[in-house]
């Protein structure tokens, strides 16, 4: 397995951003996330895209952090958020999501962001076990689902 930094328009990146889309609507019945990205939010030094290659060269998981500050949308100043964290469902279970979390939140601290927040939903059991069983705990709501019913979010600090 090789985890590389892509940007976050790669072709590989958005094959597999198409396909976390679909897994959202599927499991939420709309049209997945909707918060606004742009590529340059997950540039260096202000944030990192990660991309998962099997051996056969496919790509299997994907992850990224972008910074944050303090906004009416209920960020702190020295915030990274994840966003995008995905592995298909032919390479799941091999602990490739705890690896790509492991190498964000290395590059976050490096890059002096305090501590690191994420949005999921109930609808996602599984990413709120990694989350939970990696150091996160619940926090105050923020981003663009933060008066979502079904949203949770979580920190731990850097």
């Amino acid at each position: 397995m090789r985890i590389v930094p892509v940007h976050f328009d790669h072709p590989d990146a958005r094959k597999l951003n198409d396909e976390v889309q679909l897994e959202y609507a599927e499991r939420y019945g709309d049209e997945g996330d909707v918060t606004p990205l742009d590529p340059s939010m997950f540039t260096p030094p202000r944030g990192l895209y990660l991309l998962a290659y099997d051996d056969a060269e496919i790509p299997v998981a994907t992850g990224g952090w972008r910074s944050q500050e303090q906004n009416e949308e209920g960020y702190t100043d020295g915030d990274a958020e994840l966003k995008r964290m995905y592995v298909v469902q032919a390479a799941r279970g091999q602990g490739l999501a705890r690896r790509i979390l492991a190498e964000l939140e290395s590059d976050a601290r490096a890059a002096g962001r305090k501590r690191m927040v994420l949005e999921t939903g109930t609808m996602q059991p599984e990413a709120m076990s990694l989350y939970t069983s990696s150091g996160y705990a619940p926090t105050q709501k923020f981003g663009l689902y933060r008066f979502e019913p079904q949203s949770r979010c979580f920190a731990k600090q850097l």
